[in-house]
């Protein structure tokens, strides 16, 4: 094993969703304040917010989501739950972070998506951690007015702490060419769009992607199924935002040992490193770094390489 305390990474988490990353102490401080009973062990708990070795695909592990997101839908919940986070991530050693949320999934008891985005942003700026907020649209087919309000509170918030708009959910069943209108409303903004594909669904979801103007996509790793989807995100400086152990969570890759990112990096294919879902993949960024130094023996220039990838495709 390398010494990655010799051999520095970035410690940038450029994909980091905030409902899939709230701690077990977190979730049990949020669900008390709003009366929600929650099971009565810790472990057990954690089997509810995070996936087993069995998971199937990406839909059975966006099931993980079901208990986060019931629980952030009060100010005091999403306030605490953002500001704990960054507590535990400056504790890991991160020096910077863009975390991500769908605001129209807290609104149920009354929080407009407004008020759910401000305060993430409360929070961030309490905690003082540098760090980006991502607000995402949700894939689906009868959701088109929140997406299109998602959007327009990007545009209100883009430069006071939201760095762009993301395109999240279940890929396989709501096509990224279903929300080309969306695209264009977030081009219109004037907000930078990034996007979940190549994760449940293959190279031409990639492609959709680029061609909708994406500055990085999320996951991406199913690209390398087509060399000309390749070839754009070479040719374009479209960065992917690498999460290896929840590719393996749905069930994309058996072992790090079968994950692209030599492939990639070979292609010349600007990568990063994160962690996607802290809780429901139970893992760190230096977790996943350490996989990838470990699996494919990563030279310093490589690790120097991923890093500076990583530090260019910041939004802020």
């Amino acid at each position: 094993m390398k010494d990655t305390t010799i051999i520095e990474p970035a410690w940038i988490d450029l994909h980091l969703h905030l409902d899939g990353s709230i701690s077990v102490k977190t979730a049990r401080k949020i669900a008390g304040m709003q009366s929600i009973s929650l099971p009565l062990s810790d472990e057990r708990l954690k089997q509810s917010l995070s996936v087993m070795d069995d998971c199937r695909d990406l839909n059975e592990y966006l099931e993980r989501f079901t208990l986060p997101c019931s629980l952030l839908h009060i100010r005091e919940a999403l306030y605490l739950s953002t500001y704990e986070l960054l507590d535990e991530l400056q504790a890991q050693g991160l020096r910077y972070a863009e975390i991500r949320f769908a605001p129209q999934k807290s609104t149920a008891v009354g929080m407009s998506q407004y008020e759910a985005a401000e305060i993430v942003l409360r929070a961030i700026r309490d905690e003082g951690m540098r760090c980006g907020l991502i607000v995402s649209m949700m894939r689906g087919d009868d959701n088109q007015k929140e997406n299109r309000e998602t959007i327009e509170v990007a545009r209100q918030l883009y430069g006071k702490g939201v760095v762009a708009v993301d395109l999240a959910g279940a890929e396989a069943l709501y096509p990224t060419r279903m929300f080309r209108e969306e695209f264009e409303l977030v081009h219109k903004a004037g907000v930078p769009l990034v996007v979940h594909a190549g994760e449940a669904a293959g190279a031409d979801s990639v492609r959709e992607a680029i061609e909708a103007g994406a500055v990085r996509i999320g996951h991406g790793v199913r690209a390398l199924e087509d060399p000309e989807v390749v070839k754009m995100l070479v040719d374009r400086k479209v960065t992917l935002e690498l999460c290896p152990t929840s590719n393996l969570n749905t069930g994309i890759f058996k072992s790090y040992a079968e994950y692209p990112l030599r492939k990639l990096l070979d292609a010349g294919v600007r990568v990063t490193i994160n962690t996607d879902n802290m809780t429901v993949s139970n893992t760190t960024l230096r977790d996943e770094w350490r996989h990838m130094i470990e699996t494919f023996d990563l030279t310093y220039d490589e690790i120097q390489l991923i890093s500076q990838y990583t530090k260019e495709a910041c939004l802020s």
